[in-house]
Formats: structure tokens, sequence, C-alpha cells
């Protein structure tokens, strides 16, 4: 009879099926009960795979990362040369992330699928004698058996065989944010999985800080996801073309060529897609990634601009929690993509001439809060428009330090905002400050109106 393997579904199913058997401890053991190596028709995987098995059984633990890398240094010299270098080949790509495992619960239900169906063959097969001798019990037995192997032995976090996982160190990867003192704070930037979100009132700068941060990423080669529920997906990509080529807004037209050479010199990509307001749910958005997915296009970041425009899944009474769920439902994303996400949201009317904005000021549903990793609010007085600055307070930081006011210089015209050395004032300080400083051009505009209303009247 032909030996069965998994050569119909391809080396490159067969090599994420490797990287999930090493990352993942539950699967490995489920599957460890069914998988002969030699189903993988490659003998660098028969190997790799053996060696994570035989771990297993000798020392009743799964084998962390610095522990492969040790094996593969020291148990692998009965290889051939041109094994040795093929397996560490395809651990290094592992290790750096080369080899993206997407349709990851495909290939582990295919596999376990492919090998319980051999177990159960073979257990048939050798019933046929068990059956002429007349030992029902052990033809019983024996194909129950075959039936119990492989199957889900999820439990949960095991606090003894899971004892490696909790000293591995998680790579966020994260996503840098353009402003050297924010990714400072935050440890590089955003990072996989989470969710960070702009706090402004309108017309304060939220669209336009979350353009900064995805021509940041694009500039950096990743690719780019913005999703704009209020401006269309042309004017968002016009304002990529100015921020990332510094030619002013009104100007784009005159510079049309020069802007096409450098777009194409930029090596990551960027896909805007509009949806009406309140349109488009979370729900939305999960449908298109999958699309996008299945053209071969993953995203490295994620924009939504901005939540708050999002239409709930499901209805609620109070808007609060429709919010509330749809922020979690963000975040969410960001777990299953595997990527940052950034999304902004509307201040209440506290906002709207703030010097600082806290976290007080969100509108409707403070328990946004709670859900994201990093926020940071912009406030922008009339001086501070007139003058093309603003000021940033970290509100919110997992990653580091918050609480901490950055000044920032903000031209509009240019799509440029610049993240300044942090300021000693405190929010207070700055209050009293701004208040002097408005009571002052009141004053100013007094005498003005008095010496201009004299003249006219002929009293001048």
């Amino acid at each position: 009879m032909e030996h069965a393997s998994f050569s119909k579904y391809g080396k490159s199913f067969q090599e994420k099926l490797v990287q999930l058997i090493l990352q993942e401890r539950v699967f490995a053991d489920q599957i460890w009960e069914v998988l002969d190596v030699e189903f993988l028709e490659l003998r660098h995987l028969q190997v790799f795979v053996q060696k994570i098995f035989d771990y297993k059984e000798k020392y009743g633990a799964h084998p962390a990362y610095s522990t492969i890398t040790t094996i593969l240094r020291t148990e692998l010299e009965n290889e051939d040369e041109a094994v040795q270098k093929q397996i560490r080949d395809l651990f290094a790509r592992i290790n750096t992330g080369d080899i993206e495992v997407d349709g990851a619960e495909y290939i582990k239900e295919v596999a376990l699928d492919f090998c319980r169906k051999q177990k159960l063959k073979s257990a048939i097969l050798k019933s046929v004698d068990l059956i002429q001798k007349s030992s029902f019990e052990e033809v019983s037995s024996l194909i129950n058996e075959a039936i119990k192997l492989g199957s889900d032995n999820n439990f949960g976090y095991d606090y003894k065989a899971d004892f490696e996982k909790r000293f591995e160190i998680v790579a966020r990867r994260p996503v840098t944010t353009g402003w050297k003192y924010v990714d400072d704070l935050c440890g590089g930037g955003l990072g996989r999985g989470e969710l960070g979100v702009v706090i402004a009132p309108t017309g304060a700068g939220k669209s336009m800080a979350l353009v900064h941060l995805g021509s940041q990423a694009v500039k950096l080669g990743k690719t780019v996801i913005h999703y704009t529920l209020e401006l269309q997906d042309t004017t968002i990509a016009s304002r990529y073309d100015s921020c990332i080529t510094g030619v002013p807004l009104s100007d784009l037209h005159d510079f049309k060529d020069e802007i096409y050479e450098k777009v194409q010199e930029i090596e990551g990509n960027l896909i805007v897609k509009g949806y009406p307001t309140k349109s488009a749910s979370t729900n939305t958005i999960k449908s298109h990634l999958e699309r996008m997915k299945q053209r071969g296009i993953n995203a490295e970041l994620i924009i939504v601009d901005y939540a708050d425009l999002l239409k709930p899944n499901l209805s609620h009474k109070e808007k609060r929690i429709e919010l509330e769920s749809i922020y979690e439902e963000l975040r969410g994303i960001a777990a299953e993509c595997d990527c940052p996400i950034w999304t902004a949201s509307q201040t209440n009317r506290s906002g709207l001439n703030a010097e600082v904005i806290t976290m007080e000021s969100i509108s409707e549903a403070f328990n946004k809060c709670f859900v994201a990793d990093f926020i940071f609010s912009l406030s922008r007085t009339i001086q501070d428009k007139n003058a093309h600055t603003a000021r940033m307070f970290v509100a919110k930081n997992r990653n580091g330090p918050d609480g901490l006011i950055f000044p920032l210089a903000m031209d509009a015209r240019s799509v440029k905002i610049r993240v300044l050395e942090q300021t000693d004032e405190t929010i207070e300080e700055i209050a009293v400050k701004t208040a002097k400083d408005q009571l002052m051009d009141l004053k100013e505009k007094y005498k003005k109106h008095k010496i201009n209303g004299g003249a006219v009247d002929g009293k001048g």
C-alpha cells in the first residue's frame, strides 16, 4: 500500500504546519498523538518535528525557542550538511517571522483530519485479524482508542506544561509614530494587537494626526489600510501626498509629476477604503480585511477615521454601551490581524476650548479608555491655530509613563505635525497662562476698536 503523506498539500502547507507545531503547545500535544513524521515529504521537516517530539517525550514539556536553538546547534551531526542547512534556514525564517501563517485554523484542521484518518485506517486493518479470532472486545477497544487520538485537548493554559511560555520574550514589533519623544515613551510605537486613540474636538486635527501616523508606516515599507468614515478616499490620499512629499495641499496639482515620482519610490503600500458615516461596522471592516488577505494584502497598520462614526453590530438603548463595544471589537481586530490599530475619538463640549484635553473630555463613553493601550489628546486654542501650534497630552500609556504634555508644531497646509521637547508646565499652569493671554488679547482688541471707532466718529 502506498505510504500516505502531505505531498498533495504542497511545501508551503507543510512548513506552516511545522511552525504551528513549534509555536503552539496545545496543538503540538494534539497532533503528536496521530502524526507520523513520515507524512511530511521533506527530510528536513521530518527531522525538525522529530526533535520537537523527542524533547516533549523526554522532558514532558514543550521546548522554548532558546531550547530549539541549542538542539539544532548540537544534535544534527548525523544528518547531511544540506539537511542541516535546510533545518537551520527554516528555523531562522520562523524566528524572524518571514513565514506568514495565514489560515492557521484551516491548516490545523486539515492536518489533524488527515492524521486521524490514517490512524483509524491502521486500526481497522489491524482489527481484521482480531475479528477472525473473535476478539470483539479488542476490536472495539482498538477502534475507540483510534477515534479518541488527536481529539481536542485544549483545557487552557497549563501552569506546568506551559512553563517555558511564561519566560519567552514576546516581540511587540512596534510601528513608529514618527515622533521620537512619543516613541521613547511607548517602546518604539504602537505594537502588534494594540489599540491607539487620538482624542480631539472637531477641527483640531484628528484626521491629520491619523494621516501622519499612516504616512510614517508607509515610508518604512509597511502596508497600511486606512478606513475613512467622514472624508472621501481621494481627500485622504491627497493628505498622504502632502504629508509624504511636503508639498502643501493647495499646490498638489502644480507638482503632480514630482509627487508621482516620489510616491513610486516608496516601498510601502496604502489602501484607503471609504464608507459613508454610520454605514460600516467592525464586521464590515473584518470582511474587508479578509478580502484583502485573499488578494495577498496583509495589513501591518490599520487606521479607522474614526471609531465613533462606526455603526454598532448590536443596538443598545445607551449610546455609551455601543461605543464601548465598538472599541472592544477594534482591539479584537488588532489581535486577530496581529497589527496595531489607530483610531480617534471626539471630545465633548468641554474639550472645544480646553488648553489641555484629558480623558474626562472624551465624548459619551469614558470606558473607551479602558480598552485602549495608548491615548493622546490634541488641543488647539484660537491662538494655537493662528500660530500653527498645538499641545499633546499623553493620557494613557500601557508601555511607559503618561500624564505628560508636549508642545506641537502643527501645519495643516502640508499635513505636518512635529512633537517638540516635553514642557515642564502643569495643566493648571498652562490654563492660567492661556487665560492671561486671552485677557491680553481682549484688551488689545478693545484698544484697537476704541481707537478705530474714535477715528470714524471724528473723535480721534
